[in-house]
C-alpha cells in the first residue's frame, strides 16, 4: 500500500517520472507552472511515486490540483492583494520544492530510519495537509468581507498581509487539512484517530506559517505604492523595495518549508494516541 524503499528499480523510477512528466506538462500548458516549476514537479513527483507508490503520488497531485484550482477562482476579487504576495499564481521551481520538498524528505527519512508504514504514511500526509491548509487559507481568506487581524496582536491589517488571519481563512485552512487527511484515510493511512492527527497537524502547520509571517518573515516596503509586500528586489510596479522587517533570508518559500516541518513535529508528538 505504501512501499518505502531506497532500493528503487529502474522501472519504478521510469514510471514515476513518466507520470509526473504528464501531470507537469499539462500544468505547464495550462499556465499553472512556470518552466522551472514544471521541471521541478516532474523530478519531485517521480521521486515521490518511486519511494511512496501510487497512494503518495495521488495525495501529492490532490494538493497541487486543488490548490491550483483555487488560485484560478475569483481572480478579479484577488487583484487587490496581487502586489502583496512574493509570486504570482504560476508556480516556479522554488515554490514547487518548498511545498513538495518536505513530503519527499519524509519519504527519504522513512526509508533511511526504517519507519513502519503506519507511521510514515501519516507523517507524509501531515506535511501535505499543512501546505494544502496554508494554500487554501491564502486563496480563500482574501475573499473575506471583513479585514483580517494580525495573529500576534489582533490588530486589523489590510487583506493579504503576512501573518493575517480571518474566520474565512481559518475555516479554509481546516477544510484543506481535513481534505488531505480524509483522502489519506481512504488510501489506507489509518482510522479516525490517525486522520484526526493528520488534520490537526496540517491545521497547526498553517497557523505556524501565519506566525512566521507576522514575526520573522522578510517583509519589504514599496515607497511608490506606499505598501508592504513580500516582493523583492522590485515591486509589481517596478520600484525597488526595501526591507521593512524580518530576516532577509526568510522568504515565503522558506516559511512554507518550515511550516510543513512544524506539521511533521506535531504529527510525531501525537503518535502515542494511535500507534
Amino acid at each position: 500500500m505504501f512501499p518505502i524503499s531506497l532500493q528503487l528499480s529502474a522501472l519504478q523510477l521510469a514510471v514515476g517520472l513518466l507520470l509526473a512528466a504528464l501531470v507537469a506538462g499539462v500544468a505547464w500548458r495550462l499556465g499553472l507552472l512556470a518552466r522551472s516549476g514544471a521541471i521541478a514537479a516532474c523530478l519531485l513527483g517521480g521521486a515521490v511515486y518511486a519511494l511512496g507508490g501510487l497512494p503518495a503520488a495521488i495525495l501529492l497531485v490532490a494538493f497541487f490540483v486543488s490548490s491550483s484550482l483555487l488560485t484560478r477562482l475569483f481572480t478579479r476579487r484577488k487583484r487587490v492583494v496581487a502586489g502583496t504576495y512574493s509570486k504570482g499564481g504560476q508556480r516556479d521551481a522554488a515554490q514547487v520544492l518548498a511545498n513538495g520538498g518536505p513530503a519527499l524528505l519524509v519519504l527519504l527519512l522513512s526509508a533511511l530510519l526504517g519507519w513502519p508504514a503506519r507511521l510514515a504514511w501519516p507523517a507524509f500526509a501531515a506535511v501535505l495537509a499543512s501546505v494544502t491548509a496554508d494554500t487554501w487559507a491564502t486563496e480563500l481568506g482574501v475573499l473575506s468581507r471583513s479585514q483580517p487581524r494580525l495573529i500576534t496582536s489582533g490588530r486589523r491589517v489590510p487583506k493579504g498581509s503576512s501573518g493575517a488571519v480571518s474566520a474565512v481563512g481559518s475555516l479554509a485552512a481546516a477544510a484543506g487539512a481535513v481534505f488531505i487527511a480524509g483522502l489519506a484515510g481512504l488510501l489506507g493511512a489509518g482510522g479516525g484517530r490517525v486522520i484526526a492527527s493528520i488534520a490537526l497537524a496540517g491545521w497547526l502547520g498553517a497557523f505556524f506559517d501565519s506566525l512566521l509571517g507576522a514575526t520573522w518573515q522578510a517583509i519589504y516596503y514599496c515607497p511608490n505604492c506606499k505598501k508592504e509586500t513580500e516582493q523583492h528586489p522590485q515591486h509589481t510596479c517596478g520600484t525597488p523595495t526595501r526591507l521593512q522587517r524580518g530576516w532577509a533570508w526568510l522568504n515565503n518559500d522558506w516559511v512554507n518549508l518550515l511550516s510543513a516541518l512544524c506539521a511533521l513535529l506535531v504529527l510525531l508528538a501525537t503518535t502515542h494516541f494511535w500507534l
